[in-house]
């Protein structure tokens, strides 16, 4: 019995909000996959996410969250894991040795720090009003792709010689990073790497919004 056949057919249920990386993430790698899926809007200026039912789903009350065929889960990074697992080659966007699983287990971590905290937070400020020093989350911004830029100069790809579940993780927020009020001008490395992930089969973007930058 297949993946597919043990889902009866039935897509994947995304809860999200559209214009949130840590969703799109989610939804780029389904799409990458080819995994149907079908997405729900949280009204989350009506707290939707911090229904009942919701919590039941995600008990932190954040999006995003799958519901597969009865099994729910949440964390944006741990559903890529998921995903790749249970509808992928897992050493493929794991990593297929010690080293590579290393390197791209460190770029999720940086996809839930230096990301969060720079272009995530920046565009947070300008897009949903969040209480975040907008100017300390641009120079975080900034400082993180400097580094990317110099880790890009020489490679195509985060943590290995091809697509992983590094440079999904990474994509969302610093494409859209401009909406933050931080140009991706100054690094021309990071602009290709981008464009090389949207030029995938499968890919799907994300809701934009005015750029700042």
């Amino acid at each position: 019995m297949t993946d597919a056949d043990a889902r009866n057919g039935a897509p994947i249920t995304l809860y999200r909000n559209p214009k949130s990386g840590h969703c799109h993430r989610v939804e780029l790698m389904m799409a990458l996959l080819d995994v149907p899926y079908e997405t729900v809007d949280l009204d989350m200026e009506n707290a939707a996410h911090k229904a009942p039912e919701y919590l039941k789903i995600s008990p932190f009350g954040q999006v995003p969250a799958i519901d597969d065929n009865h099994l729910t889960l949440s964390d944006s990074n741990a559903i890529l894991t998921y995903l790749a697992s249970r509808y992928g080659d897992l050493d493929n966007w794991a990593g297929r040795s010690p080293i590579e699983r290393a390197e791209i287990q460190r770029w999720l971590s940086v996809a839930a720090g230096e990301i969060y905290q720079g272009p995530c937070s920046a565009r947070l400020v300008t897009l949903f009003g969040a209480p975040f020093d907008h100017e300390t989350a641009k120079a975080k911004a900034h400082a993180l792709f400097a580094v990317m830029e110099a880790h890009l100069e020489k490679r195509d790809w985060l943590a290995a010689g091809r697509v992983t579940l590094a440079d999904v993780a990474g994509y969302s927020y610093i494409a859209h990073a401009p909406e933050g009020g931080v140009s991706l001008s100054p690094y021309p490395k990071i602009q290709a790497w981008l464009a090389r992930i949207e030029a995938l089969p499968g890919f799907v973007g994300m809701a934009r919004s005015p750029a700042l930058a």
